[in-house]
């Protein structure tokens, strides 16, 4: 018999920070990246101005505006603040059929 040691792959050395990942707030460069180019093309393509005239000169652009590039911008959750908190109303839609015998 020769005298091979098998090395399992739990016998490998780790770096020093090996799992630790990227430290909390730190932003993606690939992402950061994008968003850069993404600004750069809005101002290379007039700008707030231009978004205005795009979105005013058909009806389907400024409603694709305000269903589709203006919610972008709101935050995912609302918060009351604590003298003011925030009340949810709910409202239920009942259907009835008129020509059903009560």
């Amino acid at each position: 018999m020769s005298n091979t040691k098998i090395v399992k792959s739990a016998d490998k050395r780790k770096p020093p920070r090996a799992g630790m990942g990227r430290p909390k707030g730190a932003l993606n460069k690939t992402t950061t990246a994008a968003k850069d180019a993404i600004a750069l093309a809005f101002e290379g393509l007039g700008g707030t101005q231009r978004l205005i005239d795009w979105a005013k000169e058909e009806p389907e652009n400024e409603r694709a505006f305000w269903t589709s590039i203006y919610p972008k911008l709101l935050p995912l959750q609302l918060t009351g603040d604590a003298n003011n908190p925030l009340h949810i109303t709910n409202i239920t839609r009942v259907i009835v059929d008129s020509n059903e015998k009560m």
